[in-house]
């Protein structure tokens, strides 16, 4: 899949309020399916698409590219995406990664987020607008596929589990987290978007980005993936088998 640059006067939309987006996927319709979505949000901005690692570091290369999110397959033609999420760390300041992917195993989702990525979304559980997606993550959440959080719980309680009982570790002191930050704890920990805690707390989301910005200062966390795991190492959630 060639390098497509966006229109220019699409590059040139210039506000503190709209992101800047390269997308980089080798699937020609998923790309455009993508493309799309972010091209009709007025706060997103395509600066570009590329579909191999080799495309989208040309791209990132350029002295006057300036990246604000970049949304990455890790399965492309000519190596993975995960070293294009570190590449952006170290020439994109502020550059917030999202993974797409078909792959859902625990392993391709820690080493993502150990990358850099801050959100991960299964293709099969892919939204059908992802540009209300990166908007969560810009507003500082860390979107993550339900199915994919539960499994790297799981692989998590797994390994607490068959630690020696002295080794197991514990919070030096318990966290004084209120009821509604621990009921927002773990709405985020299934997946739930912002709004969609607001709606099922009777808040607005406002209130709901209050309780995320005290559970991340609690936990000593920065991104919702962290404090899933902290809140999972604290032994903080505990989820029934009808979960989300």
């Amino acid at each position: 899949m060639a390098v497509s640059l966006a229109p220019a006067e699409q590059q040139l939309r210039e506000s503190s309020t709209v992101w800047r987006v390269l997308i980089i996927e080798d699937d020609a319709a998923m790309c455009a399916f993508f493309a799309d979505s972010v091209q009709r949000c007025p706060e997103l901005t395509l600066i570009g698409t590329a579909g191999s690692v080799a495309g989208a570091r040309t791209l990132m290369s350029d002295p006057t590219a300036r990246l604000d999110v970049l949304l990455v397959d890790l399965e492309l033609p000519d190596g993975s995406g995960l070293d294009l999420i570190r590449f952006a760390a170290q020439t994109q300041q502020g550059c917030e990664c999202l993974v797409i992917s078909m792959f859902g195993d625990d392993e391709n989702v820690l080493n993502s987020v150990e990358a850099g990525a801050l959100g991960y979304i299964h293709k099969d559980a892919a939204p059908e607008d992802i540009s209300a997606t990166i908007l969560e993550m810009k507003r500082g959440a860390s979107p993550i596929s339900p199915l994919i959080a539960r499994r790297v719980l799981s692989r998590f309680a797994t390994q607490v589990a068959r630690m020696p009982l002295g080794a197991i570790p514990h919070p030096p002191k318990p966290l004084a987290l209120t009821t509604k930050e621990h009921e927002v704890l773990e709405l985020i920990a299934r997946g739930f978007s912002y709004a969609e805690i607001a709606r099922l707390q009777g808040v607005t989301v406002h209130t709901v980005q209050t309780h995320i910005k005290n559970l991340y200062s609690k936990l000593s966390v920065h991104s919702r993936s962290e404090a899933v795991f902290e809140a999972s190492r604290m032994g903080l959630l505990n989820f029934d088998h009808g979960d989300r």
